[in-house]
Parts: structure tokens; sequence; C-alpha cells
């Protein structure tokens, strides 16, 4: 693997905590059926300044213009397209946050989906935004916060800073309609883990039936614990207070290795291992470079010319590495140290790490992201 610039990180996974560290339950599971909500429509952005869609390129922004503009009492003869630059045909899309109530606002994104070149200055008039159900289940409207620029003289020269066809409404958004949630309304709730593990997972199960008693939560799977919730749903709230606030120690990952093959960072966890083994890893470097001289014609010599000559020169260098020795169960301060050891670059580190897999002397997943 080549990368333009070689950078080697050698990091603890997350999942290798330690020991002695404790985490609350709120950290480590999220609630089933209690989650955002996507929400999506299409709308227009008026006020721009010359920087809107090209109507001939973007016809549906016409489209759009004449369908609100006959809403509004306004109609214009069938054979008349508007051909106006500050206007621009753009996405809206939002997340609808659990227990958001009617009457609260959102953030929302907008995106130009025409020709746009920039929305900075513009203000979204009023778009219905629904759900995966078609409902609508808030209204956007308002001026955009546009954190790109884009500039451009009648010379053709341009200068584009960031994203300028995209922008952000702060609260740009009342909702309408809410999303039930399976919460209150049901003698079990299911705390689901952002990391399924069946040792954390006996480990909550054991810290709340400490607390609660017996048979207040039982585990479903790996990534599942499902609690026995009060029978007076005006407890639930103070119940869930409780266990999420409850400490336990996680149970630590399996031995993983995380290589970007694009960056060129590795990540190996605390629990990696490698048996006996002895590595000796060397690069090869070809250079070719060409010298160009020039070739006068012998003095004597009728209808010579001089004539331009390319001399070409190939050298081939061998870096020499020394091999390394790695003694039984070494752990991951081992490998850094005799990496680091060697000079090895991060392309160099990959091979090594895959080398030594394929010949079963490294205890670990190796996972290319």
């Amino acid at each position: 693997m080549k990368f333009a610039k070689l950078t080697v990180a050698f990091v603890l996974l997350a999942i290798a905590v330690s020991a002695s560290h404790a985490e609350r339950i709120k950290d480590l599971v999220s609630i089933g059926g209690v989650r955002d909500n996507p929400l999506t429509g299409y709308g227009l952005v008026v006020g721009l300044v010359g920087s809107g869609d090209q109507t001939t390129q973007a016809p549906f922004t016409t489209q759009s213009l004449k369908s609100m503009l006959k809403q509004l009492g306004v109609a214009l003869p069938a054979n008349i397209n508007p051909q106006v630059n500050n206007i621009a045909a753009v996405a809206v899309h939002a997340m609808l946050p659990a227990f958001v109530k009617p009457g609260q606002t959102i953030d929302i994104n907008v995106s130009s989906i025409g020709n746009a070149k920039s929305l900075r200055g513009g203000s979204l008039l009023m778009t219905p935004l629904k759900g995966i159900d078609g409902k609508v289940y808030a209204i956007a409207q308002g001026n955009l916060a546009v954190g790109g620029l884009s500039v451009s003289s009648d010379g053709g020269t341009s200068l584009t800073v960031n994203v300028p066809s995209s922008g952000r409404i702060p609260s740009g958004a009342i909702v309408e309609r809410t999303v039930g949630t399976p919460f209150g309304r049901s003698d079990n709730l299911l705390l689901n883990l952002h990391n399924p593990d069946f040792t954390t997972v006996q480990r909550i199960v054991a810290i709340v039936e400490k607390r609660f008693g017996a048979g207040a939560a039982r585990s479903v799977d790996a990534a599942t614990v499902r609690l026995r919730m009060p029978s007076n749903p005006g407890q639930h709230v103070a119940y869930i207070s409780k266990i999420e606030n409850l400490e336990i120690v996680p149970a630590e990952g399996a031995a993983r290795i995380i290589i970007n093959s694009r960056t060129g960072t590795v990540v190996i966890g605390r629990h990696v291992r490698v048996l006996a083994a002895a590595v000796t890893h060397g690069n090869i470097s070809v250079t070719v470079s060409n010298d160009n001289q020039v070739s006068q014609p012998n003095a004597l010599s009728e209808g010579g010319q001089t004539a331009a000559v390319t001399q070409s020169t190939i050298d081939v260098v061998e870096d020499r590495k020394p091999m390394f020795l790695f003694k039984p169960g070494v752990s991951l301060d081992d490998i850094v140290r005799a990496v680091n050891r060697v000079g090895a670059s991060a392309g160099d580190l990959i091979a090594i790490l895959q080398a030594l897999k394929s010949a079963g002397a490294l205890r670990a997943t190796i996972t290319v992201i």
C-alpha cells in the first residue's frame, strides 16, 4: 500500500478500558424505541443575489415558483416561464428527537438540488417536513446561515470557500406532530448496548437486580436487557433515572487491530498478543532520472545537425533493516517498541501485521477500513 504521507498512530481501542474504571449505564445503552426520526421536505430559497438556479437548466424551480404563486392568488399565463436567478430549489432535512412536543423548534439543514452557486443571504419559504409515513411533522422557514462563499469575475476567475450551496437554520422548524414511543406504555422496557457484549449485559442485569431485587432485569441476548417496569406509569421516569445512573465496569473487548488504508493510521487494542516469531522487512527503491544533453556533429561532417539526447540512469537502493524477535505472548508495548526500533512506516507496519496474521502468530482480528 502506498501513502502520500505516512503516519503511524498507536492508540488503545475504546473497548480496552482499565479494569478499575466504571461507567454509567446511561453511557453504555440506548432505550429501545426511543430514537430520532428523519424528516425531509422540498422548498424554495428566495432573496439570492443572482446566485440562484439557472431556470433554463433547472425547470423544476420555475414550476415550483408558478405553483407557489398560484396558491397565493397570482395566476401566470401558461406560456410564461419566469426567468429569475434569485431563487433556488432546495431539499430540507432534519432529525426529530424523541419526546419533542408540538410548538418546540428543531434545527434544519438546507441543500441546493439545482445549479445554484450560493445560498448566502437567502430565506427559506414555508416548507412542510414529512416523515417516512408521508405525514407532516414540522414546518420549516427562516433565514439561512451559510458558511461557504463563492465569488467570480467577468474574466472567468472564481473562488469558492467551503460549500456555499448548503446552509443551516438553527431552530428553523416548528414541530407540529409527535412520534410515539413505547416508554410509559408497557410493563417492559429494553436497554440496547451500543457495543454488544455478553459479559457487559450480564453485569447490567446483576447490578439492576442487586439494586431493585430479583427479576428486575433479564438478559435477552448480547445486546439487549429487558427491564421489568413498575406497575404505576407515573414511576417510570424516576425508575429509569435510577437505573441509568448505576455504574458498572464494562467488559473489555476482543483483541482487534483497525487499519485505515487511506490515512495509514493503525489502532492496536490492548489485548493484542503475538506468539513467538522473527520478522524482517526491507524496501527496494527504484529511481529513474533523465539527463538531457546536446549532441554536436563533427567539424568535417556535411549536413550534420545539433540534436538533443536524453540519457536515463536507473538506481536501485534496498533498505536493509534488522530482524527483530517476538517472544511468546508479547503485548502492545512490545509490538510498538519493536516496530519503532526498525523505523517502520505505516505501510511497513500493515505488511508486518498481515504477515504475522497469515503465519498464525497474531492473536487479533484485523479490520481494514
